[in-house]
This record gives C-alpha cells, sequence and structure tokens, in this order.
C-alpha cells in the first residue's frame, strides 16, 4: 500500500508522482456555518424548483400540513426539532419521488400577543379599556407579522424546504373569513349550543380556557374541614332518626378551596359507602392551641376515612354511635348563622363522583364551580345555578359577608398568588363554629399554560359544541371523531389509545373566549328564543365584509350591514371570539382544499384533502390533532388526515426539562453559529424522536463525530473517483468478490432506506449508512482497496472494479443522506458534478435487483471473522515493534478448513493488508504467527514480494508497480 512518500530508491527517482492518490477540493473540515449561507443562495425558491420538476413528471401528491407554531418570539430547540422532522418528510418524499405539498403556517391569535401589546400601551400610560378594539387588534397584528418574519428566517437557515411565498396564517383577512364559515358550518347544523356551566376560567386572563391550554404543576391550597349541622329529613321516616335526630349531629366535609364555600347548595354522598354517627369523647392534649372540636360533638362521616378526621381535628379518642344512611337528610349552610343570605336549605344528594378514599366520604358541592358539582345538581332536578365570582374571580356584590373580595390575585406583583377570599372565609367559619380543621396540601392543580397561573372553575354562560348531540346520519361528533381514530395510522401506534381515551371522556368542546385578538363568534342571536340566526345571505354578508376588512369588521360595522331585512332591535350581536384551537382546527379547510378565489384567495395550488400526515409535539393529541379532528369530522364526516407522527420533548443532558432559569436551554442559532445546520440536523436524525430526547454540548459532539465519518467518507470517495470515466465502468460479471459483496450491501441499505423514510423512521437511515460507512468501507473496502486504488494501472480491472463500485456508493450516499443533511450532500455533489443541478432534485438510483448476493455476504461475514484475529495479531505484533507495518508481515495462519473456505478465489493477503500471508488448514481454532516478509521493499507501494526487481528497467519496484509507472510514463509523454 502506497503512502505519500516512498523509500529512497537505487535509480534515485522518486515515484510519488506516479502513485495514485486521491485529490479533491472538498475539504476535510465542513465550515458549515459558512458554506451553508451561500449554499442556500444557490438553491433560490429550491420548493418551488422541486414542485415544477415533480409536476412536470406527473409525480403522485404527497401532502404534509403543517402545524402552526405560535408568532411569538425566536425559535427554540423544540421548534427545530419539529421542523426539521418535517423537512426530513418533505425531502424523503420528493427523493422517494413525489411532488409535495408543505405550506408553512403560523397561529397568530391570543393571549401572549394581547399581553405583550397591553404591556405596550400600559408603558404609554394607557389601559387596554382606554384603547379602541381596532387599534389594539392592529397592534397585535403588526406584532405577530414581525414575528412571523423573523421565524421565517430562522426556519429557512435551518435548511426548511416549503412554500414560504404562500404561508398561511390565522390572522390574514382571507384566513379569518374561512374559520368563520367553518364555524357557520357548526352554527347552521345545530352542533352549537349555548349554555351556562363551569368552565375552567383564567381570573388573572379573563377569560375561559380549554383543556388544551391548561397544565399542570405542584400547587400548595389550603384544606378544611367543615361541619354543616344536620336540620332534619325530607322523605325519610323520622323514626329512622330517632337515634340522634336531637343530638345535633353535623355532616363533616373536607375541600382545598375554602373560597367556594359560599356557593356551596348541596352535599353529595356516595350511596355504596358505609357512614357512620360518632361522638367526640377527649380531645388530645398539650396542644399549643385550643382545637374547635370538643368532647360532646357528633359528627357524620365515611366510616373509612373517620380516624383521618379525627387526627387532623386533634381529637383523642371517639365512640361510633350508628350507622347512618345520608339519604333524605338536610343540614343547614355552615354560614347561616352568620348572614341570612345563607338561609337556604343544603340537601344530601347521591353522587356516583363520592369515594371514600379521601376526605370525609361527603363532598361539598358547589354546582357554579365544579363539573362534577354542577352534573349531580342538575341531575336532582336543580337548574338554578348560583354566581359567585366575576371575571376577574372577585366576588359579586350580591354574596353576603364576602363581596368583592378576590379569589386570586390579578395584578402586580403577586399576580396568581391567593388573595384574602380564602381567609376570609374561614374566618367566618370559626366565628360560625363549623370549621373543625384546616392544613395545608400540595397538590397537582390546574394552571394556564400562557400566564402560569392557578385557574378556578367558574359558571358563565359559553358557546359550546356538542359532543353527544345526534346528528342528521344518527351520529354524534364523539361517534364520527371515534370512528376516524380508529381510521388513522398513528406513528408510534401508542398515540392512538392516547387520543381515543381522550376524546371518549372530553367535555363538549368550548369555543368561546372572552378576549380581544382572535377571530369572531361572527353570528346574531334571537333575543326572544335565544337561538342563533340561520339566514344564508347574512353569513354571505358576514364573511364578504371579513375577506375584505378582517375581523375587525364584525366589531366596527354597524349591525344593519349584515342583518338585511332583519330587524337589529331583536338580535344580539356575539361579541366573544373563539377558541384559538377552533383557529388552528380550521387550517386543513383553507391550505389543503383548493384557494377560493371569491375568498381572496391567490393562485392555484393542487392540493387533496385529507392530507397525508399531521407531524408535532405529543401534546398535541389533545390539542391541534384533536381540534382538526373535531372539526374535520363535524364539518366534513372525518379526520383531515390520514396519519399522524408524534415526537417527544426535548430536555438538557440530564433529562431536566428546559429551562431559562436554570440555564440549561439550548439555543438553536447558537448551534448553527458555531457548528452548522447540518449538525443540528444530523442530531434530530440520530434520536429517537418519539421518546422524549437529549441534546447538549456532549451530545452535540457525539454528533459532530458522526458527522466527520459522513463527511469524510463522502470526500475519500471524491477524492479516489477523480477524473472517472463511464467508459472505466466494469459490468458486474467481471467484478470481484469484494465488489460484489459491496453492491449486495448497496442492494440490501437501499430497501432498509426507502422503508425507512416511507414509515417515518429517519434513525433507520442514518444508523445503518453510518455502520455501512464504518464497517463496510472505511474499515474493510476502503482499507483493502487502497493499494489497488493508488498503485494499480488505471485500466487494471481491480481498480476499474473499486472505481466502478466506489460511483454507485457516492450516488447512493448523496442521495440516502439528502434529507437528512442536505448542506453537505449538495457540496459533496457539486463538487462533483457542477454543472449538473441540486442534488436535491435528485430521487433514490434505481438499485439492480441483480445486485443481491447473498452467498457474496456469507463469504464476507466468515473471511471478517478470520480477519478479526488476524488483525488482533498484527496489532500486537506492532506493539510490540516486532513489525513496523502491515505490509513488513507474512501472516501463516492455521485453522480448520471449514473456517478457509470463504477464501476460495481470494488473495489472503490483499484481505490482511500484508505483503503476503499463507493459510494452513489444521487445528480446532484460527492462530495466528505473524512472520516477517523476508523481501525487499517496492519502492513505489512498499510491499515485500518475491517479484521486486524482476524487471530491469525498474528494479527497486515490484512487477506490478513497473507495469503502472510504464503506463504512467507513457500516458505522461503522450
Amino acid at each position: 500500500m502506497a503512502d505519500a512518500k516512498t523509500p529512497e530508491s537505487p535509480t534515485g527517482r522518486d515515484y510519488r508522482e506516479t502513485v495514485f492518490l486521491p485529490e479533491t477540493p472538498f475539504p476535510m473540515r465542513g465550515g458549515l456555518p459558512q458554506k451553508e449561507p451561500l449554499i442556500l443562495e444557490q438553491w433560490g425558491d429550491l420548493y418551488a424548483t422541486l414542485r415544477t420538476a415533480r409536476q412536470a413528471q406527473k409525480a403522485p401528491l404527497y401532502v404534509l400540513h403543517d402545524g402552526p407554531p405560535y408568532a411569538n418570539g425566536d425559535i427554540h430547540i423544540g421548534h427545530a426539532l419539529n421542523k426539521t422532522l418535517k423537512d426530513f418528510v418533505v425531502r424523503s418524499r420528493f427523493l422517494l419521488g413525489y411532488d409535495v405539498d408543505y405550506v408553512p403556517g403560523w397561529d397568530c391569535h391570543g393571549l401572549p400577543i394581547e399581553w405583550k401589546i397591553e404591556e405596550r400601551f400600559r408603558s404609554q400610560g394607557k389601559r387596554k379599556d382606554e384603547v379602541s378594539k381596532a387599534d389594539f387588534r392592529a397592534a397585535c397584528r403588526e406584532y405577530a407579522t414581525g414575528w412571523i418574519d423573523v421565524q421565517r428566517d430562522q426556519f429557512k437557515r435551518l435548511g426548511i424546504t416549503a412554500d414560504w411565498d404562500n404561508r398561511y396564517a390565522t390572522m390574514d383577512f382571507a384566513t379569518e373569513a374561512a374559520i368563520v364559515r367553518e364555524f357557520h358550518k357548526f352554527k347552521n347544523s345545530g352542533q352549537l349550543y349555548r349554555g351556562s356551566k363551569p368552565v375552567m376560567w383564567s381570573p388573572v386572563e379573563r377569560t375561559a380556557l380549554a383543556d388544551a391550554e391548561i397544565e399542570y404543576h405542584d400547587h400548595t391550597s389550603p384544606t378544611i374541614w367543615v361541619k354543616f349541622p344536620v336540620t332534619g329529613v325530607t322523605d325519610h321516616h323520622p323514626d329512622d332518626l330517632l337515634s340522634f335526630r336531637h343530638a345535633n349531629p353535623s355532616i363533616v366535609i373536607w375541600t382545598t378551596t375554602p373560597w367556594t364555600i359560599p356557593a356551596n347548595r348541596a352535599l353529595s354522598y356516595g350511596p355504596d359507602i358505609s357512614y357512620g354517627l360518632y361522638e367526640v369523647t377527649a380531645m388530645e392534649t398539650g396542644l399549643e392551641f385550643e382545637p374547635w372540636a370538643k368532647p360532646g360533638d357528633r359528627l357524620i362521616l365515611g366510616d373509612k376515612l373517620a380516624e383521618e378526621v379525627f387526627k387532623a381535628a386533634k381529637i383523642a379518642t371517639w365512640t361510633r354511635l350508628d350507622t347512618i344512611d345520608p339519604s333524605g337528610l338536610e343540614c343547614a349552610h355552615p354560614l347561616a348563622a352568620l348572614s341570612s343570605g345563607y338561609g337556604f336549605s343544603v340537601p344530601l344528594l347521591a353522587g356516583d363522583h363520592v369515594t371514600d378514599d379521601a376526605g370525609t366520604g361527603f363532598v361539598h358541592t358547589a354546582p357554579g364551580h365544579g363539573a362534577d358539582d354542577f352534573e349531580v345538581w342538575k341531575a336532582h332536578g336543580h337548574h338554578e345555578v348560583p354566581d359567585t365570582v366575576d371575571a376577574e374571580g372577585a366576588y359579586y356584590p350580591s354574596v353576603p359577608l364576602f363581596a368583592g373580595l378576590k379569589v386570586l390575585e390579578t395584578e402586580g406583583k403577586k399576580t396568581g398568588k391567593f388573595g384574602p377570599a380564602n381567609p376570609a372565609v374561614m374566618e367566618k367559619l370559626i366565628e360560625a363554629g363549623n370549621l373543625l380543621a384546616r392544613g395545608r396540601m400540595e397538590h397537582s392543580y390546574p394552571h394556564s399554560w400562557r400566564s402560569k397561573a392557578p385557574i378556578i372553575f367558574r359558571n358563565t354562560p359559553q358557546w359550546f359544541i356538542s359532543m353527544d348531540e345526534a346528528l342528521k346520519d344518527g351520529d354524534t361528533l364523539r361517534d364520527k371523531a371515534l370512528t376516524a381514530i380508529d381510521a388513522t395510522a398513528f406513528h408510534p401506534v401508542s398515540g392512538k389509545n392516547r387520543i381515543r381515551s381522550m376524546v371518549e371522556g372530553r367535555p363538549d368542546w368550548l369555543i368561546s373566549r372572552q378576549r380581544a385578538w382572535g377571530t369572531p363568534l361572527a353570528m346574531f342571536v334571537d333575543k326572544e328564543t335565544g337561538q342563533p340566526l340561520h339566514d344564508a345571505e347574512v353569513d354571505a354578508r358576514i364573511l364578504t365584509a371579513i375577506t375584505e376588512g378582517g375581523a375587525d369588521a364584525w366589531f366596527d360595522r354597524p349591525d344593519a350591514d349584515f342583518l338585511g331585512q332583519h330587524d337589529p332591535k331583536r338580535y344580539e350581536k356575539i361579541g366573544d371570539i373563539l377558541d384559538v384551537w377552533f383557529d388552528s382546527g380550521c387550517t386543513h379547510a383553507f391550505t389543503l382544499e383548493p384557494r377560493v378565489p371569491a375568498l381572496g384567495y391567490v393562485g392555484d395550488r393542487p392540493s387533496h384533502w385529507p392530507a397525508d400526515l399531521y407531524l408535532e409535539g405529543s401534546d398535541q393529541h389533545r390539542g391541534w390533532f384533536q381540534s382538526n379532528l373535531l372539526e374535520g369530522c363535524g364539518t366534513r364526516g372525518r379526520a383531515p388526515y390520514e396519519a399522524v407522527l408524534t415526537h417527544g420533548f426535548t430536555q438538557d443532558e440530564n433529562g431536566e426539562k428546559m429551562s431559562k432559569s436554570k440555564g440549561n436551554t439550548t439555543d438553536p442559532a447558537v448551534i448553527i453559529k458555531e457548528s452548522g445546520a447540518d449538525i443540528l440536523r444530523l442530531w434530530v436524525a440520530l434520536v429517537d424522536y418519539a421518546e422524549d430526547q437529549r441534546i447538549g454540548k456532549q451530545i452535540l459532539q457525539t454528533t459532530v463525530d458522526a458527522y466527520r465519518k459522513l463527511r469524510n467518507t463522502v470526500r475519500y470517495l471524491l477524492g479516489a473517483l477523480a477524473d472517472f470515466d463511464e467508459a472505466e465502468r466494469l459490468p458486474l460479471d467481471q467484478m470481484p468478490p469484494l465488489e460484489k459483496f459491496i453492491l449486495h450491501r448497496l442492494w440490501e441499505l437501499d430497501g432498509q432506506v426507502r422503508d425507512a423514510y416511507a414509515d417515518y423512521r429517519f434513525q433507520d437511515v442514518v444508523r445503518p449508512v453510518l455502520e455501512f460507512c464504518s464497517n463496510d468501507l472505511s474499515a474493510l473496502y476502503f482499507d483493502i482497496r487502497k493499494d489497488a486504488l493508488y498503485c494499480d494501472r488505471p485500466d487494471s480491472i481491480r481498480r476499474r472494479a473499486a472505481r466502478t463500485v466506489m460511483h454507485e456508493v457516492f450516488m447512493r450516499l448523496t442521495a440516502w443522506l439528502a434529507p437528512l443533511t442536505p448542506f453537505t450532500m449538495e457540496e459533496a455533489w457539486t463538487t462533483r458534478y457542477p454543472e449538473a443541478g441540486t442534488n436535491c432534485l435528485r430521487v433514490i438510483p434505481e438499485t439492480p435487483s441483480a445486485w443481491k448476493n447473498a452467498a457474496e455476504a456469507r463469504r464476507w461475514e466468515a473471511v471478517e471473522t478470520v480477519l478479526e484475529v488476524v488483525n488482533e495479531a498484527l496489532e500486537e505484533s506492532r506493539r510490540a515493534k516486532t513489525i513496523g507495518g502491515a505490509l513488513d508481515a507474512w501472516p501463516v495462519v492455521t485453522g480448520p478448513a471449514a473456517a478457509f473456505a470463504a477464501f476460495e478465489g481470494l488473495d489472503p493477503a490483499e484481505v490482511f493488508r500484508t505483503s503476503g500471508a499463507e493459510l494452513v488448514p489444521g487445528g480446532d481454532a484460527v492462530t495466528v504467527e505473524v512472520k516477517l516478509a523476508e523481501h525487499p521493499k517496492c519502492a513505489r507501494s512498499w510491499r515485500r514480494v518475491p517479484d521486486v526487481g524482476s524487471d530491469p528497467a525498474f528494479p527497486e519496484l515490484s512487477a506490478r508497480d513497473a507495469d503502472a509507472v510504464r503506463w504512467w510514463d507513457a500516458a505522461r509523454a503522450g
């Protein structure tokens, strides 16, 4: 094997110039931060180039629908992961021969932007209510537009291929009109209704929230045990209560929301729970405070929980007097003694939601502040639901004893902290003599994912889409959604069960919000009937106005402009805006279906509905996946997607959630600036995206090492293939065994790569390719063929075979890896073919089935078993300095004849990269004796072989090298 230098020659000639060393301008160091922007410039509008080419080829259409990121702030590592995975899909489908439709979009409405604009106006000394709705919305639109531009540039720098010129945004006028059109479909089909029920409410944000806007955090709440004095019975015979009716017993409840006590209207019990009447006989002694319980108190509790209650109340001993059936009991409100406003009776209601796992066995029931409370209250024939707190979480003026007190602070430094309501209620319960005990508990509690502040449940009129109202075909929206889930392919498959369980148990879709920045519930409601107006002409006028002037038109224009012949005095104009999840749930309608010129859309984009794929984080099972599912099923009877792919979340190197406050975030912009986008993209390709993945300096260094292996492989191929000409190509039937093996591996890998891309298994593309580069190419093929490439004459069979196969390897590597590391593969491709156009336009070359060669694969598996033993022996001899290098060795390998059968037709010395070798059958195991090659060293190839000096014209060369130099001299002379 030749090196860049040669030993001293007797003739004095320096043979280095005759050695065919690899030559390429493709550098070892990537320099990606500098090169990638230049490649982006060269690509121009790559997406348009790709689509034009595929449409000219009449390629089948593939649609990936983009879940919109929020137009607020620079992109983070989660954005980079998500958009890169989408780009893998887009580029790999182009590579597989598809025409790919991918329109990027942005979610623009909602609270985060509202807050930013509120802050801006506050800095100018203006409150939100002092700014016109039109000015406020214009400021929101300007803010979102600026961030769309920033994020678009950041995504482009990542190498994301998309229809950037025709991006969608939920705030575009035509888009807002399209969303209203979808809303009208629900309105006109009877799926929409106005209901008054407890919803998750953010006092800080002054709006209702949907499930998808909630996240759970640890939260410390006050806990209280409250006595409700029993006052009598309703439908039980008095004899059933003779044992305690004159003893003034109390039913005890436990709650973590003291502020809801003023809203109490009932107590719920479990029909299957065992209850008892207990009498307190003694209190604990030596306490630093006087307990509120005292001997003689009689308490009704769930038997399983009585002891825990007594412990909390510092009750030392007690007696169980009787078994109690709570049905038919009535109680007084615990604050009744302090205000006639609480003088109503509190009934006992049976409820399946009551358990004896914790608490007291009874549930304090405030129908305006809990879903279970509301349902059990309604189920027992009660219709009036009290309104206790207003939009800011403050008690209404009508609430006795507590008017104006806030549950949570909504302004200033204490925003989100408990307000004065809880302590005030507890003090009044003490004053009334009905607080039995209190404490504190840390538990998981719902918070707004935007403000991070705790939420409350609050009864308020809102608009809902019914999940269980039978439609014309008899199915409900829930039925249709569950059927659609079953018909959808999920990657990973566990996603199906996750979203299915969510849809099975979800409540009706709350779609109204009390905000300024969003798409309106653009409809009128009959004041007499409370029902939405169904008039196609009115709807058409609304759509036209919003198409021309955006959502502002709904708020600014007089009702008469829309109502036509209808009397404006009779109709209520709805001022709420739609849940932002409804906005994004409609994106399929205006990006996948043909764009309608009447609604302001530009261009004729061929697409199809439903999409082939939706791809987002696993949290979107309760977010975007579900909103699209419900919107599609509610308006079109099925999901707007054929398949759903989900990825996990990115953590730091220790597996902890990233947080700016912790300082453990990884900024994609920094990675790109320091290492290049291809490094970040390769990290995405290497991780198992279906699970949570980790990133940090150490992990990125591992990625850089993997990148270096890929780059050096491509670089070696480029050098070895310099000036390769098709005339050199060698047919398959003349290929040596080693080349046949490599072609078999290409055939094998080609199938794996195609299947992996088709199934979105990007890790199963890059990892096998990396192993191929390291094991089959670097460690075996390149090392064995180095001598032939450098020292054989160019027209030799062996060298032509090697260059032919290396050409095929190059053609496939640059195609297979193009979706994952597009900048590097583009650089490699244009280095070799500067006039051939972009590498991105290629499809994977067809791999002949004739390359499949299982027999050759088995042969080389056996050969490598022996080779491993020989390499260990050679390395040991090098360490012992018995030899300087492998070419000084002449190993004698002894072993079973079966072990050497694979070497038939091979030169063992060539396989071992030694000057010579002998295979000696014998023994039960392969052993190696490393002997010195006792022949002269060839001045050109450094091999120590018997025929050195056999050519008189070149006494210092082997016969092969002499022939090659003679050829080289003749070619130079000619």
